[in-house]
């Protein structure tokens, strides 16, 4: 018999907008599962002032998004937890409760993406983590996910050794995503789960190009049999360029990115079984795109 909460719910901040988290937090705390927690990890400071109900931990350094996620995963122990942004909050209280009767009923359901959309219901498209994004209403399976707002099952996230930290930000959800696959685990994108995130505009400066390419390497490099590789990365060296072609300063912080990722290790090597890339095809999502 569980002693503990079943479900986490933990926020990552560096602190620097105090008004959203009050406001995520408080989305979570008014969930009406009856077993979660909500754990707040300060980046680089010690969370204060924050809601009653709330655990919270603060570490010195801001270890990134994958890197700061992976350890907060290690400081909770229930059977699922999900990572919430901290300008990320939850409208329907009923959300946790809805996700869990999903998990319960679908046991090789490794993680759950939900949708995201800003407070008067847009949906953009790269906030669907299909490759044939569509109607963002339609769910369907998950080709990566929005790691900042997923639910994961513990035995499923464990059995990948969760995001690969050393990619600070961009593209972890591919990988974890592609490596639960391979695992026998499932994604899945419902739409009818929301969460509400401001519509920001992506980052376009040239820290973002650069991890952005570097980590498209790298996550072919880890993840594909080798004849893949070249096919994958070919594919998004093409669009990531014709995106930026007409400024030149994009184009080579994109470039040295690039380079990047073929120069330096991505960590553990684990090619993906072929009757996965079989089975990702079949479901519309060749893991070349």
């Amino acid at each position: 018999m569980q002693s503990g909460p079943r479900v986490s719910i933990i926020v990552l901040s560096m602190g620097d907008r105090p008004e959203e988290l009050d406001r995520c937090l408080r989305s979570a705390l008014a969930q009406r599962y009856d077993s979660f927690e909500v754990f707040c990890v300060g980046m680089g400071w010690q969370p204060e002032n924050v809601p009653d109900g709330v655990r919270t931990e603060g570490l010195e350094e801001n270890l990134g998004s994958p890197g700061g996620r992976n350890y907060a995963a290690t400081r909770v122990h229930t059977d699922v937890f999900m990572f919430l942004d901290d300008d990320a909050w939850l409208p329907d209280p009923d959300f946790l409760h809805k996700a869990m009767v999903i998990f319960d009923r679908w046991p090789k359901l490794g993680l759950l993406a939900p949708r995201l959309s800003d407070q008067d219901g847009t949906t953009l498209r790269r906030w669907v983590p299909r490759a044939h994004v569509g109607d963002p209403m339609d769910s369907g399976p998950a080709f990566t996910c929005p790691e900042g707002v997923t639910l994961y099952r513990r035995a499923a996230w464990e059995s990948v050794g969760g995001f690969p930290g050393n990619f600070f930000h961009g593209h972890e959800g591919v990988d974890v995503c592609w490596r639960m696959r391979d695992r026998g685990w499932d994604a899945w994108y419902e739409s009818s789960l929301t969460v509400h995130h401001p519509a920001l505009p992506p980052g376009r400066h040239s820290y973002y190009l650069r991890l952005n390419a570097r980590n498209r390497v790298w996550v072919a490099r880890r993840n594909l049999p080798v004849p893949l590789i070249p096919v994958y990365v070919g594919i998004w060296t093409a669009i990531s360029l014709s995106r930026n072609a007409r400024d030149w300063e994009s184009v080579k912080s994109w470039v040295a990115g690039w380079r990047e990722g073929w120069r330096t290790s991505p960590g553990e090597r684990d090619p993906m079984h072929w009757k996965t890339v079989a089975k990702l095809t079949r479901l519309g999502q060749p893991p070349i795109i």
